[in-house]
């Protein structure tokens, strides 16, 4: 069965709001090549502008010819040419995991005077947008996307591919909804769109998303259009404009279909349409419109009757392509009166298959270049794309993973000052070369810190005092090609107080080449010892993706002296005597854990759990500590509650709230035999509950919070089956320093502990993803994390090797029969395996989690609620109402 849906919006009708009550909070309005430090309003939209100088140091700034100003709106009036550098970017900074309609305008107006118009590449940070190819110099040109950056910022390039000089006229970004426009390709180009049976375009301000709906009447069509009403406020997430609602077109021939067709490029060109249709006529009694929408043959919507006055959105989530696209509008058998359309958007899928450096890599570069001033043509993604690599870098290449830079080569650049310690967060570092420069002061220890490091080359610079002794250690070892000659100030480690002869006799050839075999048998072995966590029998590979049971005493929370204060206070504290009171003394087990034991208990006739801390917990005090003083400040309705806490002697305990349905895995393992089995509808519920909890932890707390050991039995579920994390005791408070990362000793559970965070000790925001996306796919197939077989498979792999054979049936929990909606599933099981990449970059963030699986949510709440639609099995029809005004484009 296709995957394919469709599902319709039916709302009031957006019409005119007041121009002041519109909000550009969400808008990014650059006008390239405008003087330095200018913003302004654009009499014609009311958008305000800034100019780009801040945002870019190359470029000249330009003016189109006079003639052609008055016929365009200031913020195409001027450009930003590129007559040096291959590459060129502007790097934007954005909210990553929002989505984005991104839009660049491009207006030659003969500005130089050549009459000759250019041809170049446009490029989306690694990947390659498009072509602009301007045929018309006195017409502008725009190129658009919708996407959702993973970073946060975008780098938007343009590069001269030898067929004219680059330029740009604006960039706009504007913030949408992360619940529309949602596919399966996630970022989608612009195709058309639509303002059907109008003459005018519109844009900002009758659009709040400021999409510009073209226009393009047909003969053979009838136009209607009407005078609507400016009483219906009410909001549709897609919030079409009420002016280009209010015209419709009919086919001539009342018995024709209505047929929009088109040919792609490419046949294999993947197409996502969006139909707005609207009751504008007013119907007699006896007259209905009824019709049927067919794609290329095939049924896409059955027996559709536009409502009066309220916008109908039908759209698929999966794609059409072919070597022609087709839907036809038919009249059903019924039907008295002809099919109508009011508007159509059409999107291209479009592929940026080549993934951003390693951000903390890209961070580091960007540093380093800022820092020393290189002057070097270094514009936009270091790595890639790959033609585009910056000089003095090398950097490796493995699948989609992201590139990670391995060669930093800055050698005669006429630098000087002390070793940058940006330099040490260039993780994959085999080759620096700092040679020939003016460095001094003293060789850093954080080199050391550099594992991969194979050749160092810092001759010929200013340097003093003593080599490392860990660095000499390495040289001596084999694993290090050491060149240090040529610095006067430098002598070799404990020589610096001896005769002066020895103080540049360490001079390091270039050490032999090292097998594949033993570097990665060297890296292995590093990381393990330094962690001194874990002895695997396993390759790396296997290390990276799953961590068996028997290492888990090996990974410990991070101890650290916390504060006692929290614990003084009088509130919510208990005293011993009143927990064997709360518990009848500890007299029913309801739990047992590494803290101790869970005991039920009773506050004022209601139910509370009591965890004892037990005397043999190694660390448990100090998780103790870590929970009591976060549960005492944060408060969701999707993380347990703290009731109380006993802090007395020996005897501590925490009191929180009462979960009477136990935990998520004892539901999902089968345990819990007398409780029925969860519905679909009530996992994605439970999911929803987890990841909004999160989400919480990581947005709504100041500063965030990361969880560390999110697994499906710290998922409690109340007596109505909501979910609450629970288990605060290892969780990490993120300081605010504008850091990405937190290095910390290991935390976690095998099996949902982030490969990333378990091989580098960083903690990030998508360690927590990671554990998330494990839990979500036990969620989805009630399957142990990590297989009792002897190949110990992990939940990620074995779901994996079923994707690969489209067998959604085989992935999805067995005992719910079938009883599902597919593309619900589908779409659950998408953003599990987007978390659990081995890519961090490639994890979503929370908040985009929280979206996708509310709509997955709907999906399933669509095919029960209406279940008896006349509809065909992949079609949804959802109520809501919408809210809109109106406007012109650049002209």
């Amino acid at each position: 069965m296709s995957r394919s849906f469709l599902v319709g919006f039916v709302g009031g009708l957006v019409l005119a709001v007041l121009i002041q009550a519109q909000d550009q909070s969400g808008f990014i309005s650059i006008d390239c090549g405008a003087p330095a430090d200018v913003s302004y309003t654009e009499a014609k939209t009311g958008i305000n502008y800034t100019s780009d100088a801040k945002l870019i140091n190359t470029g000249v700034s330009m003016s189109i010819e006079s003639s052609l100003k008055n016929e365009y709106q200031r913020q195409v009036q001027t450009l930003r040419s590129f007559p040096e550098g291959k590459r060129n970017c502007y790097k934007i900074n954005i909210t990553r995991g929002s989505k984005y309609l991104i839009k660049a305008t491009f207006l030659y107006g003969n500005y130089d005077g050549l009459n000759k118009v250019p041809q170049f590449d446009l490029l989306f940070g690694a990947n390659r947008w498009g072509t602009v190819n301007i045929n018309n110099g006195s017409l502008d040109l725009t190129k658009e996307i919708i996407h959702v950056p993973s970073l946060d910022y975008v780098q938007i390039c343009l590069v001269n591919t030898g067929r004219g000089t680059p330029f740009i006229s604006s960039i706009e970004l504007r913030n949408l909804t992360n619940d529309i426009y949602v596919t399966e390709s996630g970022s989608l180009k612009t195709y058309i769109r639509w303002d059907i049976g109008s003459d005018i375009g519109y844009r900002y301000k009758e659009d709040v998303y400021d999409r510009y709906w073209a226009y393009d009447n047909i003969n053979e069509w009838t136009q209607l259009s009407a005078s609507i009403s400016a009483d219906a406020t009410n909001q549709n997430i897609y919030k079409p404009p009420a002016i280009v609602m209010s015209t419709a077109v009919t086919p001539a021939n009342v018995s024709a279909p209505l047929v929009i067709s088109w040919v792609p490029d490419d046949p294999t060109d993947q197409f996502y349409v969006y139909m707005y249709f609207m009751e504008i006529g007013v119907l007699a009694t006896n007259q209905t419109r009824e019709f049927t929408i067919v794609n290329n043959g095939i049924q896409w919507y059955s027996k559709f009757s536009p409502q009066r006055l309220s916008v109908n959105t039908l759209y698929s989530t999966s794609p059409s392509s072919g070597k022609e696209i087709i839907f036809s509008i038919e009249k059903t058998k019924i039907s008295t009166q002809p099919p109508i359309i009011n508007a159509l958007e059409v999107y291209k899928a479009i592929d940026f298959p080549q993934s951003d450096t390693f951000k903390d890599d890209d961070d580091a570069i960007t540093t380093i270049k800022s820092i020393y001033g290189v002057t070097r043509d270094w514009q936009g993604d270091p790595c890639a794309p790959v033609d585009y690599l910056w000089a003095g870098l090398n950097c490796s290449y493995i699948g989609k993973e992201s590139p990670r830079i391995t060669t930093l080569d800055l050698s005669s650049s006429g630098l000087s000052g002390k070793i940058d310690p940006s330099i040490s967060n260039l993780g994959m570092l085999e080759k620096l070369d700092l040679s020939n420069n003016s460095f001094n002061g003293e060789i850093p220890d954080f080199l050391t810190q550099l594992r991969h490091l194979k050749i160092l080359n810092l001759k010929k610079n200013n340097l003093s005092g003593t080599i490392p002794s860990a660095l000499v250690e390495r040289y001596n070892e084999g694993s290090l090609s050491l060149s240090v000659d040529q610095n006067p100030y430098l002598c070799e480690t404990g020589q610096c107080n001896k005769n002066e002869k020895k103080k540049n006799s360490f001079v390091t050839p270039l050490v032999a080449s090292v097998s594949g075999v033993f570097i990665v048998l060297l890296v292995v072995a590093a990381i393990f010892w330094t962690r001194n966590r874990i002895k695997s029998k396993g390759d790396a590979a296997t290390i990276k993706i799953l961590m068996k049971e028997k290492d888990k005493s090996q990974i410990l929370p991070q101890v650290k002296e916390q504060d006692n204060s929290i614990l003084h206070s009088k509130k919510q504290r208990y005293s011993y005597p009143d927990l064997l009171n709360i518990t009848n003394n500890f007299n029913t087990i309801i739990g047992n854990g590494g803290f101790g034991t869970v005991y039920l208990g009773y506050i004022d006739d209601a139910p509370v759990a009591v965890k004892m801390l037990s005397p043999s917990s190694v660390h448990g005090y100090q998780q103790f500590q870590a929970e009591v003083k976060l549960l005492m400040r944060v408060h969701h309705k999707n993380l347990t509650s703290l009731v109380g806490y006993c802090n007395e002697g020996s005897n501590e305990g925490l009191i929180y709230e009462y979960m009477a349905n136990g935990n998520l895995q004892e539901h999902l393992s089968g345990k819990r035999r007398k409780t029925k089995i969860l519905s679909w509808e009530e996992r994605l519920r439970i999911a929803v509950d987890a990841a909004s909890g999160l989400e919480y932890l990581q947005n709504g707390c100041k500063p965030p919070i990361f969880h560390r050991d999110v697994k499906s039995t710290n998922i409690l579920l109340s007596e109505h089956f909501q979910a609450k994390l629970s288990d605060f005791g290892l969780s990490k408070i993120f300081p605010t320093d504008g850091g990405t990362h937190v290095s910390t000793v290991i935390a976690g559970t095998p099996g949902y502990l982030d490969p990333e965070y378990y091989i580098t000790s960083r903690l990030t925001e998508k360690s927590d993803v990671y554990s998330f996306g494990v839990v979500l796919l036990e969620i989805i197939t009630s399957q142990p994390v990590i297989a009792k077989s002897q190949e110990k498979t992990h939940i990620s792999q074995w779901v994996s090797s079923l994707i690969e054979k489209g067998d959604i049936n085989a992935v999805v929990d067995s005992r719910l029969g079938g009883d599902f909606d597919k593309n619900s599933v589908w779409k659950a099981v998408e953003i599990a395996t987007a978390c659990v990449s081995l890519n961090p970059n490639r994890r979503p963030v929370i908040s985009v989690i929280v979206t996708e699986l509310k709509e997955a949510l709907a999906m399933e709440f669509g095919r029960t609620k209406y279940s008896d639609a006349e509809t065909s099995d992949s079609v949804k029809l959802v109520t809501i109402n919408m809210n809109s005004e109106p406007f012109p484009m650049a002209r």
